[in-house]
């Protein structure tokens, strides 16, 4: 059995702002600082010793993993890779969310947010970002969990882990748009020798 733990960024500037960020490279807020720390602590908690770790080439990804193998305490190998960046919002990248909202209607844009093949403007659908992070977890990630028995730690994006998500979790167009990644919050995939997911659960503080 090997471990995959899937981690979102912590909150961004323009998460905070509430605006559509895509490619464009946002630092961390304090409070996505602290999420990350947060993180890191309870990875280590869980025991799961990590051997290599994957990001993007975006800050606020690559910011976030090092404040979590900071508090992991580990030196592992890590592989920063354009195939994870966030998918592309184009036209739609610096607005806010709410007024978009308000012009073009909750409907078209919850539609460009989540649903698997509307592109927004000038961007990418979930499915264009599907075919540049799929491809690249099956043939780099996949490769380090089932045949080199590697436990991997991957910090990335909203809709770049939910398209990876959608991949393991065999999650049909039509239900991926009621699915979220939550900032900062560790998910663990217990998989076998095949990659075949055994058990899915989230690290989470205990109140």
């Amino acid at each position: 059995m090997v471990y995959l733990i899937l981690v979102r960024h912590g909150e961004s500037l323009w998460n905070m702002e509430n605006r559509f960020t895509g490619w464009v490279d946002v630092p961390l807020t304090e409070k996505g600082r602290q999420e990350a720390k947060i993180a890191g602590e309870l990875i280590k908690e869980s025991g799961i010793k990590l051997n290599v770790a994957y990001t993007s080439q975006l800050s606020r990804a690559i910011e976030t993993l090092e404040i979590i193998l900071k508090e992991i305490g580990d030196n592992i190998p890590v592989i920063k890779d354009y195939h994870l960046n966030e998918r592309h919002y184009g036209d739609l990248q610096g607005l806010n969310k709410a007024e978009t909202a308000r012009i073009y209607g909750e409907d078209q844009v919850k539609l460009w947010r989540r649903s698997y093949d509307v592109k927004p403007p000038g961007g990418e659908s979930l499915e264009d970002t599907q075919k540049r992070t799929v491809p690249f977890f099956k043939n780099t990630i996949m490769l380090d969990l089932t045949y080199y028995k590697k436990n991997v730690l991957v910090v990335a994006h909203g809709n770049s882990l939910r398209s990876i998500v959608m991949y393991l979790e065999n999650i049909s167009p039509k239900d991926i748009i009621n699915v979220e990644i939550p900032t900062g919050v560790p998910i663990v995939y217990e998989l076998n020798d095949k990659g075949s997911i055994l058990k899915k659960y989230e690290l989470k503080k205990l109140l």
